[in-house]
């Protein structure tokens, strides 16, 4: 055998393995699994907002703001006995955080605002010192600041214009956290990873990965993967948690993901995977417009006579059918399903219906998800 024809012979094989071989592609571990240690906590919190350019509540349809007026003058010893508030310049808001993981005090997190009553706009409000809770009770952080809105509104006597919500906002670095969380990372014995997008594949293979390096850096299996979405790394005895959890997530793993095609009916999105594949189907597409048209026609009597004027009906109804193409798809690849929907010539919306009559048919072989 000649050294061309061998040549000739690898690099067929080697476009052979490059066609038959799936699309992986590589991403590090903190890109696509995060530490279930490290979750997110919610805050909430009841506050006001002053300093509105009466634009707030109005008091009388929102009896629950004067009441938090009032409580807050008392508790900076004004007493409001007696008097009625009619002011205009205070909502009352619902104040909204999210606490980051291994957050510790002092530090400061965005909060968003929304209005409770019937305020029209808190652009140029300042919110006032409102605490925020947890899930089990206790105040975690403390917010304040001036709120920044995006939305704005203008009203005239006979017309009015408005773009965006002028009724929520948001006060940049507004909460500082007062408490941190109970529980510390370097309390933890072992590590569970969870994965982003639960896959049975992408988790054993980042198992394999995170024992490949550890057989090396510390000569024995570390990484179990317990589900499709959960991979459990036990600590070795004399590793420091923090520098292993830095050196797994640079790790690189090949993901892999089910076939899928996601519709959104009400925008015309259609997102289809790399993995999606059809079997060989015959395709026709066709509308069918119904026009009627009333011209009805006015008669008129005779001169001189007793008749009367009538009015008689004339209705037209014309049937169009457009479209009506059969095309034959066979999506052996992404490329070739996209170029045998684009050649039947519809709009994304029949698109989605073909998809869907595809889908019922048995030929589509991917996950539908409809939004």
């Amino acid at each position: 055998m000649t050294m061309r024809v061998c040549k000739w012979l690898l690099t067929f094989a080697l476009l052979f393995v490059a066609i038959w071989t799936p699309a992986y592609a590589a991403s590090r571990i903190k890109d696509v699994a995060s530490l279930q240690a490290g979750r997110d906590n919610q805050l909430i919190g009841y506050g006001l907002v002053v300093g509105l350019q009466g634009t707030g509540d109005s008091l009388r349809s929102s009896p629950f703001t004067d009441q938090s007026i009032r409580a807050m003058l008392q508790n900076l010893g004004i007493s409001t006995q007696g008097g009625e508030s009619r002011t205009r310049n205070v909502a009352a808001v619902l104040v909204t955080a999210t606490l980051p993981p291994f957050a510790s005090p002092g530090s400061r997190v965005d909060v968003t605002v929304g209005s409770l009553g019937d305020a029209t706009s808190l652009r140029g409000g300042t919110l006032v010192m409102t605490s925020l809770s947890g899930a089990d009770g206790q105040i975690y952080a403390v917010a304040q600041g001036s709120i920044v809105v995006t939305g704005f509104s203008a009203q005239g006597d006979a017309a009015s214009l408005s773009q965006g919500v002028t009724t929520a906002g948001r006060v940049p670095n507004g909460a500082i956290i007062e408490r941190e969380l109970p529980s510390k990372f370097k309390d933890g014995f072992n590590l569970v990873l969870q994965l982003r997008n639960p896959d049975f594949s992408t988790a054993v293979g980042m198992a394999a990965v995170i024992n490949k390096f550890a057989s090396a850096q510390f000569g024995g299996r570390i990484a179990e993967a317990l589900d499709s979405q959960s991979v459990l790394v036990q600590k070795p005895k004399m590793a420091d948690l923090a520098r292993l959890m830095a050196d797994i997530e640079n790790l690189v793993v090949e993901t892999d993901v089910p076939a899928r095609v996601v519709v959104n009916e009400r925008t015309g999105t259609i997102v289809i995977g790399q993995d999606v594949r059809v079997n060989e189907v015959a395709v026709s597409y066709g509308t069918l417009t119904v026009q009627v048209t009333e011209t009805p026609t006015v008669v008129q009597p005779a001169p001189f006579s007793r008749g009367e004027t009538a009015v008689e009906p004339n209705t037209t109804i014309e049937a169009q059918s457009d479209g009506g193409t059969v095309a034959i798809l066979n999506g052996s690849s992404l490329r070739s399903l996209v170029a045998g929907l684009n050649s039947i010539g519809v709009k994304p919306d029949g698109i989605i219906a073909i998809l869907q009559s595809i889908k019922t048919a048995g030929a589509l072989q991917a996950e539908l998800v409809l939004q």
